[in-house]
């Protein structure tokens, strides 16, 4: 079995724009059965959509602008990343969260390409086994990891290659801890995280008020703006994700009905 940390970078105006974020940058490291780097994958490319680099981007990875423009496109790329991929006979994907998946699954399908080889490449969300190893709740990035761990980071962050060397080293760091019967395949959410934020507090505060968690309620109290028109398929996903949520909880208790009063004895 071979492990591959992947990385990516991307572009774009995610607030300012309705056009795609786009890969700009993939970078990804195999690591043979025992954690050995034997090989690693790096490229830009040139995205479609933004030609120049946001000044956040820019800044943040530290890409120039003049080898973006030399870059292949992602059609390109992606075939020979998957052709770098596939040298490894046996292999799991390895992220930190589950964006960076997402994006490729994304781009291939804004290039019309078959997105078949990405829905069924098994992952692990590295991100996750890590916090379920430290047993806390918020996110961490790489870099708050490698520091956690005693690890001194080498590269610079925010580069693809680098950062898939430097979640490598928390992956050696912590690989006896971790649960791989959780690995996944990438599944299309159609809610955002803000939504479903939503459903964990709406459930939260119906509980607190002692009033059962149901759709009808839900939608009406703080969905109601935003279901006309909604994809089906998200409100499909509110209501599992409604469901799941009132499912971790004890139903509201009913009160007992109060005894019958005595009657009295019969002469």
């Amino acid at each position: 079995m071979d492990y591959i940390v992947l990385d990516i970078e991307f572009n774009g105006r995610k607030f300012a724009s309705d056009l795609p974020m786009e890969v700009i940058e993939i970078g990804a490291v195999r690591l043979d059965a025992s954690l050995q780097q034997i090989d690693e994958f790096s490229a830009l490319i040139k995205p479609v959509y933004f030609a120049k680099l946001n000044g956040f981007i820019k800044k943040k990875t530290g890409i120039p602008q003049e080898d973006i423009d030399r870059a292949s496109g992602f059609p390109k790329v992606i075939q020979d990343f998957i052709r770098w991929l596939d040298r490894s006979p046996e292999k799991l994907l390895i992220t930190w969260g589950g964006e960076d998946l997402k994006r490729i699954i994304l781009d291939t399908r804004m290039h019309k390409l078959d997105d078949a080889y990405w829905m069924a490449m098994d992952y692990f969300d590295l991100l996750k086994g890590y916090i379920r190893f430290k047993n806390v709740t918020n996110d961490v990035s790489v870099e708050a990891a490698l520091d956690e761990l005693g690890i001194t980071g080498e590269g610079s962050a925010h580069r693809a290659l680098d950062d898939a060397r430097m979640t490598a080293e928390v992956l050696r760091a912590v690989f006896q801890e971790l649960d791989f019967s959780r690995k996944q395949l990438f599944v299309d959410k159609y809610t955002n995280a803000k939504e479903r934020r939503l459903v964990k507090n709406a459930v939260r505060t119906m509980r607190t008020h002692k009033v059962e968690p149901t759709w009808e309620l839900f939608a009406a109290k703080y969905f109601a703006d935003k279901l006309e028109g909604a994809d089906p398929r998200k409100i499909a996903e509110l209501q599992s994700l409604l469901a799941e949520e009132a499912a971790k909880a004890p139903a509201v208790r009913k009160p007992a009905p109060a005894p019958a009063p005595a009657q009295p004895d019969e002469a």
